[in-house]
């Protein structure tokens, strides 16, 4: 049976590549991009606006969605008033989702059930209870 040449990536090449005095060689193609000369910084910077744009972009889409239905100001007062358990909540359910494939299966099936037993209800019914509940999210005091 034939040995099959392992291959090896750029990367890990580079990282064995030594000049003369035992420092690793960086190709002149491989600058550091960003404001920084220190790639750690531009990570952070990088990641705090990620961050940033990603949650601007959450609460514009939930605004959106929301304002169709029950107004400019209310869909505001509805996103801007969640309790600190809504958002806990929310949160560790998207991480656990997102972690990994048995999660991602666990929170599906539960949204799932969640869905089918509000079509199970009179869909009236079921459209009452969520208006009332988003009323009184959005009449809470911050």
């Amino acid at each position: 049976m034939a040995r099959r040449k392992r291959t090896t990536h750029a990367s890990d090449r580079i990282a064995k590549a030594v000049d003369k005095t035992g420092d690793r060689i960086v190709p002149d193609d491989d600058k550091v991009v960003g404001p920084s000369p220190n790639p750690a910084t531009n990570l952070l910077i990088h990641d705090i606006l990620l961050r940033g744009g990603g949650r601007l972009m959450r609460l514009g889409l939930e605004k959106g969605l929301l304002r169709n239905r029950y107004g400019g100001s209310t869909a505001k007062d509805i996103v801007e008033n969640r309790t600190l358990l809504q958002t806990l909540g929310s949160v560790v359910v998207a991480r656990v989702a997102t972690r990994s494939i048995p999660g991602a299966v666990v929170v599906g099936g539960g949204l799932l059930a969640r869905a089918l037993l509000d079509r199970r209800k009179s869909r009236l019914s079921a459209q009452r209870k969520g208006d009332k509940a988003l009323r009184k999210q959005a009449k809470r005091k911050k």
